[in-house]
């Protein structure tokens, strides 16, 4: 069972992290560890991607094995499950590198079940494993102000919470492993319904002769405010369509929580049709665009 807590001391000194995956939020996330003091060890698929982070202190690494074994904390912010399953499974890498006693942190949003398996393999060899998706975008990364979502272990948590507190400002233990992938599955429905009320709400306005900058602030600060309106409202507008959180990464996240949805004997038709509509536009190219492109499914 997932119970909430949050927590505001504690921790151990850690102070060499490995990050595995320095993708649009991750290399913000390692900027803010390095500025609160921690040494950085990278590994990534595209070394001439993260030339910029290495310049700033971050130590590049050619394997995923020689990145774990250079500190005691392993963090992981990969693409989809099957990048979390290479990652900690595959011969040689994170799992069979990882001494007994260090920490395993997976922040990518992926599904709890691998969650759990990854808690479960982890224990077994004697390594600590904590899953922690966030969620506040790249301007929550960047600001160092992202919402951290925990399940593990609460000694785990505990320890690790300094480090948390060098990229979010809102971080929550919600129980065991799975846990805090579960939550994150809860926010994900959230931004799906909201998202696309924004996307329907401008449609309307625009059908009907509105002007769009005109309604949001006329309406953004009442009961139809949201940060998705905030967020992605003058985007949408403006023709923005830059990845913040990319729609090929939403939809993935959906899909997930579509899943975990019907094991659990539920229907969820908000959920269900938002992800459809992020389909079609996966379907029509669209998946490297950022998640305010769901606009385009409503243009005529």
């Amino acid at each position: 069972m997932c119970h909430a807590e949050k927590n505001d001391t504690g921790g151990i000194n850690m102070r060499r992290i490995s990050w595995i995956g320095v993708g649009i939020m991750g290399k913000a996330m390692v900027r803010n560890l390095m500025k609160a003091g921690y040494e950085v060890h990278i590994y990534a698929r595209h070394p001439e991607k993260v030339a910029d982070v290495v310049s700033e202190g971050a130590v590049p690494h050619g394997s995923i094995a020689e990145c774990v074994k250079a500190s005691e904390v392993v963090i992981t912010m990969v693409g989809f499950p099957k990048d979390v399953e290479e990652v900690y499974f595959a011969p040689g890498n994170i799992l069979d590198s990882a001494a007994k006693g260090m920490t395993l942190i997976d922040m990518t949003t992926t599904s709890p079940t691998l969650a759990q398996r990854i808690y479960q393999e982890g224990a077994a060899r004697g390594l600590r494993v904590l899953d922690a998706p966030v969620t506040g975008g790249d301007s929550g990364a960047r600001a160092g102000t992202l919402s951290i979502l925990v399940g593990g272990d609460q000694a785990d948590f505990d320890a690790c919470l300094p480090i948390f507190q060098a990229m979010g400002t809102n971080i929550t233990y919600f129980g065991p492993a799975g846990c805090g992938q579960h939550a994150k599955m809860a926010n994900q429905i959230m931004i799906a319904g909201a998202l696309s009320g924004v996307c329907e709400a401008l449609t309307y306005a625009k059908a009907e002769g509105l002007d769009g900058n005109t309604l949001l602030g006329a309406v953004s600060t009442g009961a139809a405010g949201s940060k998705q309106l905030d967020f992605q409202g003058k985007k949408i507008l403006a023709g923005d369509f830059a990845p913040g959180f990319f729609m090929k990464h939403f939809v993935k996240d959906m899909r997930l929580a579509e899943e975990e949805a019907e094991n659990a004997g539920l229907d969820l038709n908000v959920l269900q049709q938002a992800l459809s509509n992020c389909q079609s536009l996966i379907d029509r190219g669209c998946g490297d665009l950022g998640t305010q492109a769901l606009i385009k499914f409503y243009e005529k």
